[in-house]
């Protein structure tokens, strides 16, 4: 027989119901399943997002979705996992959502019709455009430090960044390989490149 498997969260609240507004009555109620870390237990969406307001970091996260990209989701998930500012899905505005695993409504998502209009959006922020894509004149990611404040921009599995997307990238870095393959999928060198930017630019989370 399969070993089973733990419950994910916990059951209701033991005892009085706390009076703090950032709890949801249901969820103290009925208990609280959600994939949430320990201490938004209970609490309702609308707190949890307004919390990682207050926290978010100063990178945002650009890729491009010219072919429905099934990477987007876990570029998502990574984003939320880091505290990214916003997700940026540049070219067509479906997505699957599934390999985000719920994380897109706690991380904001904006829509770009265009490069163009990325670097647009960009531009009136003083946000520099850093690519993410093993190309001849690349910097190394492992031996430089990322800005603190820009927008880390990812293209399509296979291809990589699209040409205007390389015309329109400040810097673009690389990511050391050591086998076969050419490249890793958005979903995997998303993970990286963030990882890169909190260890350059965050303290290391609460608890």
């Amino acid at each position: 027989m399969e070993p089973e498997q733990p419950e994910v969260g916990v059951g209701p609240w033991p005892g009085e119901p706390p009076a703090d507004p950032r709890y949801d009555p249901e969820l103290l109620v009925g208990g609280d399943r959600r994939n949430v870390v320990d201490r938004y237990r209970y609490w309702r969406h609308e707190a949890i997002v307004a919390d990682l307001d207050e926290r978010r970091h100063g990178f945002h996260v650009a890729i491009e979705n010219w072919q429905h990209d099934f990477n987007i989701g876990t570029v998502v998930r990574n984003a939320n996992a880091f505290l990214a500012a916003e997700v940026h899905i540049v070219g067509r505005r479906r997505w699957n959502r599934r390999g985000a695993m719920v994380t897109d409504r706690y991380q904001h998502v904006r829509h770009h019709d265009t490069i163009e209009e990325l670097v647009g959006w960009a531009r009136d922020r003083a946000l520099p455009l850093v690519g993410i894509d093993n190309l001849p004149g690349a910097r190394a990611l492992e031996t430089a430090a990322l800005p603190r404040r820009c927008v880390l921009l990812f293209g399509q599995e296979g291809p990589g960044l699209s040409a205007p997307a390389r015309c329109a990238c400040d810097q673009v870095f690389s990511i050391a390989q050591y086998g076969s393959t050419r490249s890793v999928n958005a979903g995997v060198a998303s993970g990286i490149a963030m990882h890169a930017w909190i260890r350059a630019h965050a303290a290391p989370p609460d608890g």
